[in-house]
């Protein structure tokens, strides 16, 4: 549009005569109409007390879409006596920020602050991100950044330094219900939908505000006669993928909510977290992979079938493939979910790794060295060493650690867990009996 024209269209009076969508025509007025964000907006909150005192920090709105981060920004501008000024981080480069800040600086002087509004901020790169530093910190602009990704992961360090995060909530099924009451109240009538319907009308939206007035508007589009149930309601709109990017923060949540899941026992919501995983478009071999993992860190010795039921799922998805192979990576979900559990092998390995880094290259000790010459037989190579299996239980009780370490470090503890009860109590005679050897 050329600039200017928005501002003609107001003046006549056109603008209001345009057809707006009803997400748009309901957009809050005032904070007080924002919904489920009352932890950043209330009187107690941060952005509560900012606007009590006066005062307006650069922040960065962290949320997921849908949850008002525009609309807050737009209306802190309107609260705070500051300019709103949007920019789009997907839509503007270099010439357009020095402009915004060249404006910026000239609203200053003639007394007037300027709130710079830059949605998806962490599609700007380091380099861009570096340029708000100065005019932030002259207090040229306030700075609102809007971002759907970790601010930690995708922002500058220095600019993370310089701004408040605050976290806005996924809008619950509450929020959402308050957004479907104002709807029927703006259009002057009921959507035609049965409690049941209503209920999955508000399931599909996901915790999306703007994604569940635009359902509501196709619904009432529909101009249905009598209520809609639930199956005619899936026929008219189609249910949207969950919001999931695979290389973002949201596969690392669902991954560790699938693995943590696992090792606390829940096969209920260990499958719960793989379907979600499936059902957005996660690489099934990247989940067998996750898998296998598991059943080596937190299963172990206590059940050594894990890890071949493990890699059992994984052949069996390269054989079958999607749909069918899904089934053997669910089946492998859950014996682990099921199964006793024990980190003794992860932890003795990692001390085992910590232990060798100390001790350098230390030699093991002449009696296990082989002596496949002369000469290393005359430096003592080989020499007592005893054959457990000829030794009485099959265990000879001899040393095996560098003689130069005075301790001996015990680094695998086994779990009175699934098998590695059994192995707890074996190696309890045998360390008595090198023990009692060493004297």
């Amino acid at each position: 549009m050329v600039p200017g024209m928005t501002d003609l269209f107001q003046s006549a009076g056109l603008e209001s005569d345009a057809p707006r969508p009803l997400a748009d025509r309901l957009r809050p007025q005032t904070l007080d109409e924002v919904v489920g964000q009352g932890h950043v907006l209330g009187a107690d909150s941060p952005l509560g007390r900012m606007l009590a005192q006066g005062r307006l920090s650069s922040i960065i709105l962290w949320g997921p879409p849908g949850v008002g981060k525009t609309t807050i920004a737009r209306l802190l501008a309107d609260a705070s006596g500051l300019e709103f000024h949007p920019l789009s981080a997907v839509f503007s480069g270099v010439a357009d920020l020095k402009k915004a800040f060249e404006q910026a600086r000239g609203r200053r002087a003639a007394g007037k602050g300027t709130l710079l509004f830059v949605d998806e901020i962490h599609r700007f790169n380091r380099a861009q991100q570096d340029g708000f530093l100065p005019v932030v910190e002259e207090g040229v602009i306030t700075l609102v950044g809007a971002t759907t990704e970790n601010p930690s992961f995708e922002l500058n360090a220095a600019l993370l330094s310089r701004c408040q995060v605050l976290v806005l909530k996924r809008l619950d099924a509450a929020a959402l219900e308050l957004l479907l009451e104002r709807a029927e109240t703006a259009e002057g009538r009921k959507l035609p939908l049965t409690p049941e319907a209503r209920d999955a009308l508000i399931a599909m939206a996901d915790g999306d505000g703007r994604y569940l007035l635009n359902l509501a508007e196709e619904v009432l589009r529909l101009e249905a006669e009598t209520p809609l149930s639930t199956a005619e309601l899936g026929r008219f709109l189609q249910r949207r993928a969950p919001v999931y990017d695979k290389d973002r923060e949201e596969h690392y949540n669902l991954i560790s909510a699938l693995h943590k899941s696992v090792r606390g026992s829940d096969p209920d919501a260990a499958l719960y977290w793989l379907a979600r995983m499936l059902g957005a478009g996660e690489d099934p071999l990247f989940l067998a992979r996750r898998i296998v993992r598991m059943a080596n860190e937190d299963i172990g010795l206590a059940d050594p079938t894990a890890i071949h039921a493990a890699l059992a799922a994984k052949e069996t998805y390269d054989f079958l493939g999607s749909p069918e192979g899904e089934l053997a990576l669910a089946q492998a979900v859950v014996h682990l979910a099921c199964a006793p559990k024990s980190n003794a092998v992860y932890t003795a390995w990692k001390a085992a790794q910590r232990l060798a880094g100390q001790t350098g290259s230390l030699m093991p000790p002449a009696h296990i060295l082989n002596a496949p010459t002369r000469l290393m037989k005359e430096q003592g190579y080989g020499k007592g060493y005893e054959y457990d299996h000829d030794a009485p239980g099959g265990m000879s009780g001899q040393d095996y650690f560098p003689d130069a370490m005075k301790d001996r470090p015990r680094l695998y503890e086994p779990k009175d867990s699934g098998r590695e009860a059994a192995i707890a109590e074996r190696l309890e005679r045998w360390r008595a009996l090198r023990d009692k050897r060493r004297g």
